[in-house]
């Protein structure tokens, strides 16, 4: 058992909250919630509180459906309908949850089945207030998830390699409930960047520290089409510009003109006639060819898409409000709270 250097039961095992902010979900939902209910920490020791936050699809329904269904007393239907943004959802979550450590996941992700296991496991450690687990990539067929993975797009190790403080990103991250008490929850107007600011938050703090859990592994898909793509690297852009007002953090520099035409040739008449010779060598096939001739054109497609991002956001005056802890009575033992208020239901 992971944990056999600290318990030597079940009981003695941290109560555990698990909160995933769910918009238009159905898709996923099933996948997900296969995933929930295979994890192999204690059913006892967890709740898992799903919050929807303004779906259109079927988000309700299935949620709601499946505990009947299963008869579940750890899973938990919120809702979030006044601000869209998922970082007022896992807000709503927080409100109601009644962990000593907090956890966070996506509607879009695959936790492995003993995820909360390791991911827990640094928790340990008194000084760690926050834990990042590692994000990989569900299996991909097109060109673009397989040039999203050979960057390893979504992993962790870039965003715990900040040069300003690490973080970690909420599709795996693990929190005390203590560091959030001492330094607010998320700012629920931000769309972006709310992770960062969180975990700076606290680490700002100078009593926490940050840890990577590289075997808690959540997989997750990554883009299929360029739009998705270039959304996604609008919205690092846009978490550039936010978490520049709101830390000062550097901003990234764009690329000149001058850069511009410097890349795009130097692919043309040497990386494409490099690659062309490599890959003939290698025998890796047509794919490889296509996969090795567009790393550059996707590269800078990202950069472009990354750098608009940044140069159009500005931070809302509303996303500067970090809100808190209110419970209008004492807390209750978790397995007392795990069905929502009736007006959240």
């Amino acid at each position: 058992m992971i944990f056999n250097s600290i318990c030597s039961s079940a009981d003695a095992l941290p109560l555990v909250s698990v909160i995933i902010p769910i918009y238009d979900g159905a898709a996923d939902l099933p996948d997900l919630l296969t995933c929930l209910r295979q994890q192999t920490y204690p059913n006892e020791r967890v709740e898992y509180l799903l919050v929807d936050n303004n779906s259109t699809d079927r988000t309700a329904e299935i949620v709601q459906r499946f505990i009947s269904d299963s008869a579940l007393s750890n899973f938990c239907y919120l809702r979030e309908t006044e601000i869209q943004s998922a970082y007022a959802a896992r807000n709503t979550g927080l409100r109601a949850a009644r962990g000593e450590i907090f956890v966070f996941t996506d509607a879009d992700c695959r936790p492995q089945s003993d995820w909360l296991m390791h991911l827990l496991q640094p928790f340990s450690e008194p000084s760690v207030g926050i834990v990042a687990g590692e994000v990989v990539a569900l299996p991909g067929q097109t060109l673009l998830e397989r040039y999203a993975d050979r960057q390893a797009t979504l992993s962790q190790t870039h965003t715990l390699a900040h040069p300003f403080l690490p973080y970690g990103q909420t599709a795996n991250l693990a929190v005390r409930r203590s560091t959030l008490e001492q330094v607010g929850l998320f700012r629920p107007h931000l769309t972006t960047g709310g992770d960062a600011d969180l975990c700076w938050r606290i680490l700002q703090q100078g009593r926490w520290r940050i840890q990577f859990a590289e075997q808690a592994i959540v997989r997750h898909r990554h883009r299929a089409t360029l739009a998705e793509l270039r959304s996604q690297w609008r919205r690092y852009g846009c978490s550039n510009r936010y978490l520049h007002q709101l830390h000062g953090v550097s901003l990234m520099k764009e690329l000149t003109w001058r850069d511009w035409i410097y890349r795009w040739s130097r692919w043309l008449l040497k990386e494409m006639p490099v690659t062309v010779i490599k890959v003939n060598h290698s025998g890796t096939g047509l794919l490889g060819w296509i996969d090795a001739m567009v790393e550059t054109p996707l590269n800078l497609l990202c950069q472009q898409a990354r750098a608009q991002g940044q140069r159009q956001a500005r931070l809302p005056d509303a996303a500067r409000e970090i809100v808190w802890f209110s419970w209008p009575e004492p807390l209750a033992p978790m397995a007392a709270q795990l069905s929502p208020p009736r007006d959240q239901v």
